[in-house]
């Protein structure tokens, strides 16, 4: 008989082996707080889908700014676009699929469902246009500023009149660590965090919403219809854009001069702005990454052949004029998207080789949120709600309970089948079932921290359906060992023969469940996704737990008295599986001898 396996006289190896990688795994998924105990259970959670949780559904009517209807490339561009925000935003479990050849359908789960949906709608150009004048949007008395040496930039992040309650940004080429005299940009002095506003602003409002003439800037540079327009603008009104009469298409308009609104921290600015010199279609690329020179993030942006030379010309313009001042509100370009403000920042240099630095101590998100509105701002369509739909609590946990009933139901019928007609062989499948789970459930965790998967009904019925591809591997191991038993073979012999067997079999079954899963994630859209992908992970699964957990096991069980001596009750019994012969090896049961006579002896 050939020598047993590496894996028969070593099981304890594999065991330690799983034991390794669910501990990896129990690390990975609590992440920084591995430290801190008292945080772990925040991880522990399972990202639920839209159909599982609270969410909203909005349908989205594409319309080309001149009226028509949308072609094919453009629909797919305007669906790329809004599946990168809402990927690049972070939100977890948010879908966007078309919807016949005008309509997009915005899927969000979770609270944060209507700033997904807002994010989407965004439907105008991303436009860079040069501040001229700025003032908060209040409707207290602004303080009376007075020119000062002391309206130097200072170092920390603080509310300004130019709307840098957000750390302020300087543009700066990426080859230069030198555009600024600090080498990165400082916040513009505020009125109220003891640097005094520069010269240029005007004297001060004494009631009512801040007036051009009480504005920060060079009202010279303005026209007179967008000072009457400044004047009447109240950024406070949710309707703003109406207020000063600006439809979608006139805030998508370059080549007139405008007022915009941002809000920063809460506070409202309002912003009379140049045309537009340069627009989201101009850049490239823009990406959020952590300053080195700073514990901030920063945005870096790179800009096509057409952008570069655009903003080439008006950072040299700007900064031939204001010599890189973080205090002149006519240094700063605000970044418009769909008519707001969405940040601001100062030319510190002259930009000339298409690459640019928005640093100021960002947060990550922060970051990470200017990027997205730079990379992705430029819609080719317009977008009109069509169709909303909220998705309860209520619904969303009544569908959960029944698939976790299901799959409770389903578990406890595959136990029941295992237990009669393996008998006490069936203990090692429930363990290696719920070791299955115990992974599952770890790398759906994992998935969700880090690559943002989110648990569906769907993503549920894939799990169920995994319980039977786990049980059969069980099965198909259990009727070899079984076969050699009935060949006469002792159980340890038996076990060895038997997963020789069974473990081709597995491979082969399993090998087919998960491209049959793989091809039907790759060419299935929607829901059908999230069931082939649980169905391919917990395949994988299965042969992890069958070659680390079922095999050792049994390989333990068979040296013990109870499974190796054949018990009645342990599911190997040979006579119940109806052995040809006995165990080979095992002691033959004595026969008593009778000489019989013959009548020649006799």
């Amino acid at each position: 008989m050939a020598p047993p396996s590496g894996n028969a006289s070593r099981p304890a190896r594999a065991l330690i082996a799983l034991a390794a990688l669910i501990v990896v795994l129990l690390f990975a998924v609590v992440g920084a707080d591995i430290t801190n105990p008292g945080a772990w259970h925040k991880h522990f959670a399972v990202p639920l889908g839209l159909d599982l949780t609270s969410g909203t559904i909005v349908a989205l009517k594409a319309e080309r700014p001149g009226g028509g209807t949308p072609s094919s490339a453009e629909m797919s561009q305007a669906l790329a676009i809004m599946s990168n925000r809402v990927n690049g935003a972070g939100f977890t479990g948010a879908s966007v699929v078309p919807q016949g050849n005008n309509v997009i359908t915005v899927s969000v789960p979770g609270g944060s469902a209507q700033a997904v949906v807002n994010l989407v709608k965004r439907t105008a150009q991303l436009q860079l246009r040069q501040v001229l004048l700025e003032a908060p949007n209040t409707s207290t008395a602004l303080p009376t500023p007075t020119p000062s040496a002391s309206a130097a930039p200072v170092s920390s992040a603080t509310p300004s009149p130019s709307g840098k309650a957000s750390p302020s940004a300087s543009g700066k080429p990426t080859a230069s660590t030198s555009a600024s005299p600090s080498g990165k940009a400082s916040p513009k002095p505020t009125a109220s965090g003891g640097a005094t506003p520069s010269p240029s602003a005007s004297p001060a409002a004494t009631s009512g919403v801040s007036t051009w003439q009480q504005a920060q800037g060079d009202a010279a540079l303005v026209s007179p219809h967008v000072k009457a327009l400044f004047n009447e603008l109240n950024c406070t009104n949710k309707n703003w854009q109406k207020q000063v009469g600006y439809t979608a298409q006139q805030y998508n308009t370059q080549d007139i001069q405008t007022v915009s609104c941002g809000q920063i921290n809460g506070v409202w600015y309002k912003y009379a702005l140049d045309k537009a010199h340069v627009i989201g279609t101009m850049i490239s690329s823009a990406s959020a990454q952590p300053d080195t020179t700073s514990t901030g993030w920063l945005v870096t942006i790179n800009f096509k052949s057409n952008g570069t030379s655009a903003f080439a010309s008006l950072t040299s313009q700007m900064f031939a004029k204001y010599q890189g001042s973080p205090s002149t509100p006519e240094n700063y370009i605000a970044m418009v998207l769909d008519g707001s403000v969405a940040s601001t920042a100062y030319i510190a240099a002259s930009i000339l080789n298409g690459q640019a630095q928005i640093s100021g101590s960002f947060s990550q998100s922060q970051a990470t949120t200017l990027a997205n509105q730079l990379s992705y701002g430029a819609l080719p369509l317009s977008f009109t709600p069509e169709q909303a739909q909220s998705i309860s609590p209520t619904l969303g946990h009544d569908q959960l309970d029944a698939g976790l009933i299901a799959a409770g139901i389903g578990l406890i019928l595959v136990l029941i089948y295992l237990i009669v007609y393996y008998r006490a062989l069936a203990l090692v499948s429930a363990l290696s079932l719920i070791i299955a789970g115990w992974l599952a459930y770890l790398s759906v965790l994992l998935l969700g921290e880090y690559a943002r998967f989110t648990m569906t009904l769907a993503g549920i019925a894939g799990l169920i359906v995994a319980i039977g591809i786990t049980a059969d591997s069980f099965v198909v191991f259990f009727e070899r060992l079984r076969d050699e038993v009935r060949d006469g073979r002792s159980l340890r012999a038996a076990v060895e023969r038997g997963w020789v067997r069974a473990r081709r079999t597995i491979l082969v079954s399993d090998t087919v469940s998960f491209l049959a899963a793989a091809l039907l994630y790759i060419f299935a859209i929607g829901e059908v996704r999230g069931f082939a992908f649980t169905l391919g992970l917990t395949t994988i699964i299965d042969v992890v737990v069958v070659f680390t957990f079922t095999k050792p096991m049994v390989t333990l069980l068979a040296r013990t008295k109870f499974y190796g001596g054949g018990h009645p009750m342990s599911g190997l019994d040979p006579a119940r599986l109806g052995a040809r012969a006995p165990w080979r090896g095992t002691a033959r049961p004595a026969t008593a001898r009778v000489r019989t006579s013959t009548a020649k002896e006799s």
